[in-house]
C-alpha cells in the first residue's frame, strides 16, 4: 500500500529533545528559537529529513511552528489542528496557542518583557515571515537571529534526504512544452525590466520544465532550486547523479544542471535586479544576494499564476482522472454501504480497502494525501490520519467522514463524502444538509470577472452560519494537475484576495465538526469557467462560473430534504442524474444497481 498505520511520534519523545534543544540554546547565546513546519522549499508537505517540527514535538499537522524559549515552549496550530495537537504532544512541556488568532510577535513580547536572542534557521523562514515578525518585534527589545539550525544539530538518526527518479511529463497532458512556459515567464520577467527570478517552490519549477518526481510522499515532485534567466535559460540545482539521457534530451540544452551546492556562487553572480517572491522564497536568499550587492525586486514568483491557469489540455486529462476515480469510489461505496451495517469494520479496513479499488483502475501513481478516514468522534479532528494505535471500529449508528484522492498522470483527484452508518443522530443530519447547502451555493455561483475567493467563502457558510456555526478552514483550495493536491495561489478563503481567474481548479468543502461526537464535510473539485450572458444582463460585464469536475454521489441519507429549497433539490438531482450518466457506463452488476439508486431524486 502507499499508505501506512505506524504510529510516527510519540508526545513523550518531545520532552528529551526539547532539553537537548535547550542545552544547544545555552550554548548559542539565544533566549529562543523557532521551529517551523517548513523546508526551504515552503511546501505544505515535507520530506522525512525535514520534519523538524514533529520530531521535536510529536505534532504532525502540515501547517504550524513551534516557538521554545528556557522556560517554555509553545506549540502554535490554526483551527483545523486544535483536536489534533492536544493528543499529539507531550502537554506537560508544551503549551498549544490558537493560532493565527495569538501572533507570535505578542507571544514573544510577553514570554520575553526585557528582550532576548530568538534564533531561526533563515532557510525556513520566507522574506515576508522574517519582515512582519521583526515588524512586530520593534521597539520591544527581542531580537531575531539568524542562526544555522539547532534541531538538526540534535537530530542524530535524521533521515537522508530524498533522491527518487525523475519523470517526464508528457507535453501532450501539460498542453505547452517546457520551452514556452520558459519564454512567457522570461517574458514577464523582460516586461518588469528584471535580469532574472530565483524559483523555490518545487512544483511551480515541475510545472515550468514539465518534469515530474516521488521526492515527497503523496505529492510528484522533484525537489529542486532554480534560477529563470531573462533569456529563457534555466539553471537546475540537482544532486549528481539525477539526470539520466532522457531527461537530458528533454530539458534541452537551455537547461543547465548544477548540483546545489554551486547555487550560492550563481546566485552571487547574477547581474540584478534578481527576482525574489517575498512569500516563499527564504530569507537566506535575501540575505545572499543583499552580501553580494545584487539589486533584488520583490515579485510573485512568475510561475504562480501560469500554472494555477490550466490549459485546456490539462482540463481535459482531469476530466479523465476524475471519471476514472469517481468509478473507483462508487464501487467503493457500493461495498461500504453492504459491509459497514454489519459492524466488522474498521478505519483501517475502510482505507485499505478505498485504496485498492484506486489500484484497481490500474492508473493510480499514488494517493493524492493519506486518506482521512475518521468513525463518529474521529471525523471531528480534520486532518485525521488512523494509525495502529487510533484505529476505530465503524459502527452502525455512527457518521463516518472519508477524504481521499488519488495521484494519475493525467489528474490530481480531492473528494470528501460523509457517509451514514445506519440511523444516524438528527444533529448530524441538520448539520450535513447545511454543509450541503454551502455546497450547492458554490457550485451555483455566478461572479463578475475580478472577484476574489474571499468574495465567495461566505456562500458556503451562510446556511451554517444561520444555525450559529461555523467551520475553521477554508472552504476551497487550489488543486494541480499530476501535482500538489494543495495548490496556490487560488483559494475560496475569507483571506484570500486573488481574483479567480478561468482555468483555476480548486476544492469546494465546506465542513462542520462537533468534538467527540461527529465531522461533516462535503467535497467536490471544480474549475472556473466563463459563464454565458444572460437575457437582460450587462453585456459589458464578463461573468464566471464553476464547471463541476466530482462525479460521485453525495448520501441522500444524510440530507433533510424539506430544509433544501426547490432549487437546492433541483440542483441536488440534476447533479445526480449526471453521475449516473457519467458513471453508470463505466460500472456494472450490483454496483450499478446500487448506483441507480444512490442517484434516484429526492
Amino acid at each position: 500500500m502507499f499508505q501506512d498505520f505506524e504510529v510516527r511520534t510519540r508526545p513523550g519523545d518531545g520532552i528529551p529533545r526539547l532539553a537537548a534543544l535547550r542545552a544547544g540554546m545555552a550554548a548559542a547565546g539565544l533566549d529562543g528559537f523557532l521551529v517551523p513546519r517548513a523546508d526551504r522549499f515552503q511546501g505544505e508537505y515535507v520530506a522525512p529529513c525535514d520534519d523538524r517540527l514533529a520530531w521535536l514535538t510529536g505534532f504532525t499537522g502540515s501547517a504550524g511552528f513551534a516557538a521554545v524559549l528556557a522556560d517554555r515552549a509553545s506549540v502554535f496550530v490554526d483551527g483545523r489542528y486544535r483536536v489534533q495537537v492536544k493528543a499529539q504532544v507531550a502537554l506537560s512541556v508544551y503549551t498549544p496557542v490558537d493560532w493565527p488568532e495569538v501572533k507570535l510577535a505578542d507571544w514573544l513580547r510577553e514570554s520575553l518583557p526585557e528582550g532576548g536572542r530568538v534564533g531561526f534557521d533563515p532557510w525556513l523562514h520566507t522574506i515576508e515571515e522574517v519582515a512582519a515578525l521583526r515588524k512586530g518585534l520593534h521597539g520591544s527589545g527581542v531580537e531575531l537571529i539568524g542562526t544555522g539550525n539547532l534541531v538538526d544539530a540534535i537530530w542524530t538518526d535524521r533521515p537522508k534526504p530524498p533522491a527518487g527518479a525523475i519523470e517526464v511529463f508528457p507535453d501532450a497532458l501539460a498542453g505547452r512544452s517546457g520551452a514556452e512556459k520558459r519564454k512567457d515567464c522570461a517574458a514577464a520577467l523582460a516586461k518588469a525590466g528584471q535580469a532574472a527570478a530565483v524559483l523555490t517552490l518545487p512544483d511551480g519549477i515541475n510545472w515550468l520544465l514539465n518534469i515530474r518526481g516521488r521526492d515527497i510522499p503523496r505529492n510528484p515532485v522533484v525537489q529542486a532550486m532554480a534560477i529563470l534567466h531573462v533569456d529563457g535559460g534555466v539553471d537546475l540545482f540537482l544532486a549528481p547523479g539525477r539526470m539520466d539521457a532522457d531527461l537530458a534530451a528533454h530539458l534541452g540544452a537551455e537547461v543547465r544542471v548544477a548540483a546545489p551546492e554551486t547555487m550560492e556562487t550563481a546566485l552571487t553572480g547574477l547581474g540584478g535586479p534578481v527576482r525574489l517572491d517575498p512569500a516563499s522564497a527564504p530569507q537566506a536568499l535575501a540575505d545572499l544576494l543583499a552580501a553580494a550587492g545584487i539589486g533584488v525586486s520583490h515579485d510573485r514568483d512568475p510561475t504562480i499564476l501560469p500554472k494555477a491557469c490550466k490549459t485546456a489540455s490539462e482540463i481535459a486529462a482531469t476530466r479523465a482522472a476524475h471519471l476514472r476515480d469517481g468509478a473507483a469510489m462508487v464501487r467503493f461505496l457500493s461495498w461500504l454501504d453492504a459491509e459497514a451495517p454489519k459492524g466488522g469494520l474498521t478505519e483501517i479496513d475502510v482505507v485499505r480497502r478505498l485504496e485498492g479499488f484506486r489500484r484497481d483502475t490500474n492508473a493510480l501513481r499514488d494517493i493524492s494525501f493519506d486518506t482521512i478516514c475518521g468513525a463518529g468522534p474521529n471525523g471531528a479532528i480534520v486532518h485525521y490520519r488512523v494509525s495502529e494505535e487510533t484505529n476505530r471500529p465503524v459502527r452502525p449508528g455512527e457518521v463516518l467522514l472519508v477524504d481521499s484522492g488519488g495521484q494519475y498522470e493525467d489528474g490530481t483527484t480531492d473528494i470528501t463524502r460523509t457517509i451514514a452508518v445506519g440511523d444516524v443522530p438528527q444533529e448530524a443530519r441538520e448539520a450535513f444538509t447545511q454543509v450541503l447547502q454551502g455546497v450547492i451555493a458554490i457550485h451555483r455561483a455566478r461572479f463578475p470577472k475580478g472577484v476574489a475567493g474571499a468574495h465567495l467563502d461566505a456562500l458556503a457558510r451562510a446556511p451554517l452560519w444561520a444555525a450559529g456555526r461555523d467551520f475553521d478552514h477554508g472552504t476551497g483550495h487550489g488543486v494541480g494537475v499530476y501535482l500538489s493536491v494543495h495548490e496556490g495561489p487560488q483559494r475560496i478563503s475569507r483571506v484570500s484576495t486573488l481574483a479567480l481567474e478561468p482555468g483555476m481548479i480548486l476544492s469546494n468543502e465546506p465542513g462542520y465538526y462537533r468534538e467527540g461526537a461527529f465531522g461533516i464535510r462535503i467535497e467536490n473539485l471544480i474549475v472556473v469557467t466563463e459563464a454565458p450572458a444572460l437575457p437582460g444582463g450587462d453585456a459589458h460585464r464578463a461573468q464566471l462560473g464553476f464547471e463541476t469536475l466530482t462525479w460521485v454521489p453525495i448520501d441522500r441519507r444524510m440530507v433533510v430534504a424539506e430544509r433544501l429549497s426547490p432549487a437546492e433539490r433541483d440542483w441536488l438531482d440534476a447533479y445526480h442524474a449526471e453521475v449516473l450518466a457519467r458513471i453508470g457506463p463505466l460500472v456494472e452488476g450490483a454496483v450499478r444497481d446500487w448506483l441507480e439508486a444512490a442517484c434516484a431524486p429526492l
